[in-house]
């Protein structure tokens, strides 16, 4: 049985990257966080320390603990994570390579055949997709059994849930060393096979699309599929609210890649209404203006 995964390379300090560098190092491992600009890894690191500090906050004012002890409890995760520019250097002593780069297959790609060689025979590579299946990008890689999907929720530090994603061949030693490291980490863990947009996504994006279907076709306004679903179904807030929270060229972005896939599959029909928001660029609340218009 493979020993527990103590150290961590983080390819891409972005929003999702930085979010697992830091959950990686509040739970005590060490972690290099790697990006080509540095001016990233400089947000990355900036956005961890507010971050963890905020964590104290409540402990500070209660009292538990003071100001002075809080920050030096930072500084002790801060100082677990060191930054790289490169990847190579960067994953020669780890355990476990998590990629949260674009969501593109060659740039996943291009990535993962750079540091096939740098990295230890032991060490697993992850990948933090969330649309793109784990069999397609482990074609990059001759470690094909030491590979698999890792995705987390955004953002990283409150979002309980890991999906572990089991590829075609990932082995049974890999896969359970990534439940314990979800574990780890202090994240619920569910098991998924590599099917596309895994747990989550292939219940979420479809069933977004099906309320854009149901107003495209005239049945119901938007407003009331959003009260609908949220007082009567107990969901915290409708699909056409959730769609511009989650960004409308991003949930179009999903479905056009698995329409692209499986053109003959109903479930996964492009919507003319969502195509020409997003070819006006008006991509949720990010913009200003997606299904609904939210105030600046």
């Amino acid at each position: 049985k493979m020993s527990r995964i103590s150290k961590v390379a983080v390819i891409g300090g972005g929003l999702m990257g930085s979010g697992i560098a830091q959950v990686s190092a509040a739970a005590g491992l060490k972690v290099n966080l790697i990006d080509v600009k540095e001016a990233i890894l400089k947000t990355a690191m900036s956005t961890i320390e507010k971050n963890v500090f905020r964590g104290y906050k409540k402990s500070i004012e209660s009292k538990k603990i003071d100001e002075a002890s809080a920050r030096q409890e930072v500084d002790k995760i801060l100082a677990r994570i060191n930054c790289h520019a490169k990847a190579e250097d960067a994953v020669s002593d780890v355990d476990l390579v998590i990629e949260a780069a674009t969501e593109n297959l060659s740039i996943k790609h291009k990535i993962f055949a750079s540091i096939d060689k740098a990295a230890p025979a032991h060490t697993i590579f992850a990948s933090n997709t969330s649309s793109i299946q784990i069999k397609d990008i482990c074609t990059a890689v001759n470690r094909t059994d030491r590979f698999a999907g890792l995705h987390f929720f955004n953002p990283v530090p409150v979002m309980k849930l890991l999906e572990v994603v089991r590829g075609p061949t990932t082995s049974d030693e890999t896969f359970n060393a990534l439940l314990d490291y979800g574990k780890d980490i202090g994240k619920t863990t569910v098991k998924c096979k590599d099917t596309p947009g895994f747990i989550v996504n292939r219940l979420l994006i479809p069933s977004i699309f099906e309320a854009i279907r149901l107003v495209e076709r005239g049945d119901a306004t938007l407003e009331d599929a959003d009260t609908a679903l949220k007082l009567g179904a107990g969901h915290p807030m409708g699909p056409f609210s959730l769609a511009d929270l989650i960004g409308l060229d991003t949930t179009k972005a999903i479905m056009d890649g698995w329409h692209a896939k499986y053109p003959e599959a109903q479930i996964f029909q492009p919507s003319p209404w969502l195509d020409s928001l997003v070819a006006e660029g008006h991509l949720g609340k990010k913009t200003g203006r997606g299904f609904y218009t939210y105030d600046a």
